[in-house]
């Protein structure tokens, strides 16, 4: 991790740190790019360009935040997409919604190791492409095996439940039952 100052403490405290970190770095690329972005309107190519910047800043506001959440999940296009956010000017607290979810996953992946598995996935991607391959394989086929098992012991649970006799079911939810139950104590 190349925070040391946070080696040896509490999770939550870096954690919040991280977040900390990740949310003044987010805020601060857009509102720099917001006043590029000011500028840019304001000058000649602004104006000669102007029904196309305001479309590109719809499709911003439309379709950005999704983008902006995603990119905290990525190496190197994360500033640029806060920065571009910024200089097409999509609404704040669009922005602010999806950067905060974003900053959310960052600060998780960050203080929970996240990075160091991958930086370990991308040394034996370097040594070998195929062991590489076959490891995210295995782990993909595993988390697909989880949930399979799970969805498949929930369904039998419900089949289970279901299949109780119908009076017992009847007798444990009917109101007039517990009624006369209470009468007989």
């Amino acid at each position: 991790m190349p925070y040391e100052f946070l080696e040896g403490r509490p999770f939550w405290v870096v954690y919040l740190s991280l977040l900390g970190i990740v949310f003044a770095r987010a805020q601060a690329t857009y509102w720099l790019g917001r006043g590029l972005g000011a500028g840019v309107h304001r000058s000649r190519l602004g104006q000669r360009i102007g029904p196309r910047l305001e479309h590109a800043e719809n499709l911003i506001n439309r379709y950005g935040p999704p983008a902006v959440t995603l990119s905290f999940l990525t190496i190197g296009i994360q500033t640029a997409v806060n920065l571009t956010s910024g200089a097409m000017r999509m609404r704040f607290v669009r922005y602010l919604i999806a950067m905060f979810v974003g900053c959310l996953a960052w600060a998780a992946i960050y203080s929970l190791g996240g990075m160091a598995v991958l930086a370990a996935w991308w040394g034996l991607f370097l040594h070998s492409p195929w062991a590489a391959t076959a490891a995210a394989a295995a782990v993909i086929a595993a988390v697909v095996g989880v949930k399979t098992w799970r969805k498949r012991r929930s369904a039998a649970a419900l089949k289970e439940a279901l299949a109780a006799p119908v009076a017992d079911r009847k007798r444990a939810t009917s109101p007039t039952l517990a009624v006369d139950r209470e009468a007989d104590v």
